[in-house]
């Protein structure tokens, strides 16, 4: 695993902008995600408070990741599967490492964070994730309340 200073991570960021459902509390503690700005390969800037009321996914990623590159199929089936929910995907770059450092310095890759609507971290996965976990955590953030 390449750590942040020696490589440069792709920051995927997978977003969900669905009407509030039923509300369903997750057993997961949450706390609230940090305060960072992400810059598209399209040039596009947002905010992390500007994701608010909407699922996020941000997976820290590197091209020299053989792990990363063999979980990109199955984040993009789980995009396929939500997209037609409304998810977009976007990807960033994180050039200076600030992206990483503002979630708690992350050093290895791949590490993926999913974010509720009301922007708290549901869950933290370091490596690639348990994807009928990160299924069911997808739903249930959905239908959660903004």
């Amino acid at each position: 695993m390449a750590t942040l200073m020696k490589a440069k991570l792709i920051v995927a960021v997978a977003l969900v902008a669905i009407a509030a459902g039923a509300g369903f509390a997750l057993l997961t503690r949450k706390s609230d995600a940090p305060e960072v700005r992400f810059v598209t390969l399209a040039g596009q800037n947002f905010t992390t408070s500007e994701l608010r009321g909407k699922v996020v996914l941000v997976n820290f990623w590197a091209t020299s990741c053989v792990v990363c590159v063999e979980e990109m199929p199955k984040m993009v089936e789980a995009w396929k599967k939500f997209s037609p929910r409304g998810l977009p995907f976007k990807v960033a770059l994180d050039t200076d490492g600030a992206v990483a450092s503002g979630f708690g310095g992350v050093r290895g890759t791949p590490t993926t964070f999913l974010l509720d609507k009301r922007g708290r971290i549901v869950k933290q996965y370091l490596g690639e994730p348990d994807w009928a976990e990160f299924h069911a955590l997808v739903e249930r953030a959905l239908a959660e309340p903004a």
